[in-house]
């Protein structure tokens, strides 16, 4: 009896484990910090152009859950998102809905201190409704690499 339990939840785990690396679920505000710094360990060992592209796969190594980095450079320009119409546009003015610049705040403060949490609201693209997310960037070079979570 004690083996056929054991089975069962052995089974359970493995089933939850299985769900949990497809990537459902929302990421957390510490899982968007470890994609950027596994982000920045990509850039180091493929260079920046290789790294940008792989930012760009929909579905890519640095898409997870709800979570997905992106770029910058310097000077507010969106290097990589999931989102093509931003890829080239200059977004350090454009506010979030209700007046935030939050780009401005990411750029500045990366080049101020390296790295950073900024809040905003944002549309979640799992709830097709606008939420409030919070995102850890860090300066890699010529490059602001972030990612964020949707707060509950």
């Amino acid at each position: 009896m004690f083996k056929k339990i054991f089975l069962s939840m052995l089974l359970l785990l493995f089933a939850a484990g299985s769900a949990s690396a497809q990537g459902y679920g929302i990421g957390t505000p510490l899982e968007a910090k470890k994609m950027v710094e596994l982000a920045e360990a990509y850039i180091k060992a493929n260079g920046e152009e290789r790294a940008l592209q792989e930012f760009k796969k929909p579905n890519g190594k640095f898409q997870w859950r709800d979570l997905y980095v992106f770029a910058y450079d310097l000077k507010g320009v969106m290097m990589a998102h999931p989102n093509a119409k931003l890829i080239g546009r200059n977004l350090y003015n454009e506010p979030d809905s209700k007046g935030k610049l939050f780009r401005k705040d990411i750029v500045d403060l990366a080049n101020s201190r390296g790295s950073g949490w900024v809040d905003y609201v944002y549309d979640n693209p799992m709830t097709r409704q606008e939420e409030a997310k919070i995102t850890y960037f860090q300066k890699v070079g010529d490059l602001i690499i972030a990612c964020g979570a949707y707060l509950p």
